[in-house]
Order: structure tokens, then C-alpha cells, then sequence
């Protein structure tokens, strides 16, 4: 863990120094959530947290984002330990109405007991558009480029209403189509399907918390099956809250 620890410092103090320097935009954020779930599997069904710390400038992105286990899922885990570091370097810009984002994602296990999982690469695209009274639509596509070798690719509608300067409410719908590596009859098909609801508050112009709860299930049983059926779907139902602190 420690040398984890030393990575988000270092990008802690890269922050401050474009912040100052380059003036780009600095967040750093953490949630508490009842459980980890990732594209309909649960990699752990306790509470995690889940530090981040983003650096935006001129549509670049660099993005460092940890899970921390604080529950050890059936003696899966190591409590105490994060067991994921994500690091994600991506550009956006927009084409019309539509919004681009392009990047790479570098997944990091730094715990042996989490399945003894290796590390893998991930290219992705992620396109947005506004709809109308608060509606987007968003398509990502995710290419895993080391490990899996295979396609992710999820379809999203999102509805936004600002019930105050400070106050929003959210609702989200998505669903996902996997292909063979993921699933677990081994043949391509539909996978998950995300259902949410979500709150953000803003405190300052620096401080905001946010909540959510999110629903998620099999759209085909046999491509993401349940726990009891030998797969990972575990947790269908979880929740977290979030603060974030703008530089």
C-alpha cells in the first residue's frame, strides 16, 4: 500500500503545482459507498472508499482514482488496503453537439489477494450529447488492449434538474453489451443494466457533497450470472456519498 500512498502524493503535489503555475483545474474528491460494483460484477459487497484527484486543462485530463477496501468481501480482500489504482489520461473536445472523449486507462492490483489479478489497458471513447429539459445521451466504449482483449460498450440516458443554485437532483438509465471474455457463457451479448438516483449539494464555491443509490442487474442471465449461479453478480442494491474539493 505504501507505495500507492506515495503515487497520490505525488500527483497531489503535481496538482498544486499546475494549479498555481498552468492555472488548470484541480479536483480532488472522496466517496464512501456500500459496496464496489463494476460493470454489473461485484468486486466487493462491504463499504469501500474511493479517493480521486483530477487535472483538467485545455480538453486534457489526467485522472488518478484508488478503491480502498474497508470490508474484506468473504475474506476475499484485505481490509485495510486498496486493492485498485486506475490511472487515466484522456482529451475531449466537441464535434457539433456532440461532446468526444478519447483516453486510456491503466488498472492497477496492487493487493496479490484480490484474485491475484494483473494489471491490464483499456483504450475508450465516451460520446455525449444534450437533449432537452434536462435529457442527455451518452455512448462509451470501452477496448481492453492487454489482458481480456475485449469490447465494453454502454448506452446512457441522464436527467438533470437544478432545483437551486446549490441543490440538483439526477435520475440514470444505462445498459451494456460485453463481449465473449466477459461473459459467462463465453458468447458475446447484452450484460448489465444500471438504474440511479443522485443529489449534489453545493457548499462553496470550493466544497460540494453529493449522494447517490444505484440499482444494477443482468439484462442476460446467462452472459452476467448471480453469485449463487457461480458468477459475480453479488450486490444488486448500493449507495454512497461523496465531498469534492475544487483548487
Amino acid at each position: 500500500m505504501k507505495h500507492i500512498i506515495v503515487v497520490m502524493i505525488l500527483v497531489a503535489s503535481l496538482a498544486f503545482t499546475f494549479q498555481s503555475v498552468s492555472a488548470a483545474d484541480v479536483t480532488g474528491a472522496v466517496d464512501l459507498n456500500s459496496a464496489y460494483v463494476w460493470r454489473g460484477m461485484t468486486l466487493n459487497d462491504g463499504w469501500v472508499a474511493q479517493p480521486s484527484i483530477d487535472i483538467a486543462k485545455g480538453g486534457f485530463d489526467l485522472n488518478v482514482w484508488g478503491n480502498f477496501d474497508m470490508d474484506d468481501y468473504d475474506d476475499r480482500l484485505d481490509s485495510g488496503e486498496f486493492s485498485e489504482v486506475d490511472l487515466t489520461a484522456s482529451y475531449g473536445f466537441t464535434v457539433g453537439m456532440v461532446d468526444l472523449r478519447v483516453g486510456y486507462i491503466e488498472y492497477l492490483f496492487p493487493t496479490t489477494d484480490a484474485g491475484g489479478a494483473p494489471g491490464t489497458r483499456e483504450l475508450f471513447a465516451n460520446a455525449g450529447m444534450d437533449l432537452a429539459a434536462g435529457f442527455a445521451v451518452s455512448l462509451d466504449v470501452y477496448r481492453d488492449i492487454d489482458e481480456l482483449k475485449e469490447w465494453y460498450t454502454s448506452l446512457g440516458l441522464t436527467y438533470s434538474y437544478a432545483v437551486s443554485e446549490k441543490l440538483s437532483l439526477g435520475a440514470g438509465a444505462s445498459m451494456a453489451w460485453a463481449g465473449d471474455d466477459y461473459c459467462s457463457d463465453g458468447s458475446a451479448g447484452f450484460y448489465d443494466y444500471n438504474l440511479s438516483i443522485s443529489a449534489g449539494y453545493v457548499i462553496t464555491p470550493e466544497w460540494s457533497v453529493s449522494a447517490f443509490i444505484k440499482y444494477t442487474d443482468a439484462l442476460d442471465s446467462d452472459n452476467l450470472a448471480d453469485k449463487d449461479d457461480g458468477g459475480s453478480l453479488d450486490v444488486k442494491t448500493y449507495g454512497g456519498v461523496g465531498v469534492t474539493y475544487t483548487f
